[in-house]
C-alpha cells in the first residue's frame, strides 16, 4: 500500500509538471488592431481602458493579446492629408509581428479633399501587400468602416456606402480576405456617436463584440 501511494505521488507530481510545461508554452495570438480615431480611441473618457483595442482584447481572453495601433486623423491613401503609412503606429504592427491584423481604416479618405477612388484602391491593396511581407503571416481582416451618422469636417456617409465599401469588399474577394461589417451591424448605434463619427464606449463595446465573433469563426 505505501508503494501504491508512492507511486501514485510520483503519477500526479509528474502529471502536474506537464501541466505547468503545457501553460507555459501555450501560444498567445498577437492582434495588431490598425486604424485611424476611432480605433485609437477619440473621444473616450480613458481610451487606455476603453478603446476597442481594450475591449477586443477582454472578449478574446488570455490566449490573445491586442495591441492598439490607431492613429487619429490618417487615412489609408498616400497621398491624403494625414497618411497612416509615415506613422509609428504602422512600424509598430511591424516590430509587433502580428498574427491577425484588423485593418479599419478608410473614414478620413472621404473628406473631399482626399478622396479618390482609383487611389484609394491601389493604396488599399498596397498596404495588404505590405502587411503580408511580416515573418508570422499574419491573418488580415478588413473592416467596412462605422457608419457615418452626420457629415462632420468633412467626412461623409455617401463616400462611405458608395466608394469606401465597394472598394474594401472588392479587395477582400480579390485577396481572399475575411471582411468585418461594421457598417450595417451599426446602422441602428447612432445614439452612442455622440459627435456622429466616433463611438462611444456602448458602441465600442458593439464594436468589439463584431470583431471577436468574427475572429473566433
Amino acid at each position: 500500500m505505501r508503494l501504491y501511494f508512492k507511486r501514485m505521488r510520483k503519477y500526479t507530481c509528474f502529471f502536474l509538471l506537464l501541466g505547468i510545461m503545457s501553460s507555459c508554452t501555450t501560444k498567445i495570438s498577437r492582434v495588431a488592431c490598425v486604424g485611424d480615431s476611432i480605433t485609437e480611441g477619440y473621444g473616450l473618457a480613458v481610451q487606455s481602458k476603453t478603446g476597442y483595442p481594450v475591449v477586443l482584447d477582454s472578449i478574446l481572453g488570455p490566449g490573445y493579446h491586442v495591441l492598439n495601433s490607431g492613429r487619429s486623423s490618417t487615412t489609408l491613401q498616400k497621398e491624403g492629408n494625414f497618411p497612416y503609412w509615415i506613422c509609428k503606429e504602422f512600424s509598430n504592427v511591424f516590430v509587433y509581428n502580428p498574427d491577425i491584423i484588423i485593418i479599419k481604416l478608410g473614414t478620413n479618405d472621404t473628406k473631399p479633399q482626399n478622396w479618390q477612388a482609383d487611389r484609394f484602391e491601389k493604396d488599399y491593396q498596397a498596404l495588404i501587400d505590405t502587411f503580408r511581407t511580416i515573418p508570422e503571416d499574419p491573418q488580415i481582416y478588413l473592416c467596412l468602416p462605422v457608419p457615418v451618422f452626420k457629415t462632420k469636417w468633412g467626412i461623409n456617409d455617401s463616400t462611405v456606402i458608395n466608394g469606401v465599401v465597394p472598394i474594401v469588399e472588392k479587395l477582400a474577394k480579390e485577396n481572399q480576405l475575411p471582411v468585418i461589417d461594421l457598417y450595417h451591424q451599426m446602422q441602428d448605434q447612432g445614439a452612442d456617436f455622440p459627435d456622429s463619427i466616433h463611438p462611444n464606449e456602448r458602441a465600442v463595446k458593439v464594436m468589439a463584440g463584431i470583431i471577436a465573433k468574427k475572429i473566433a469563426e
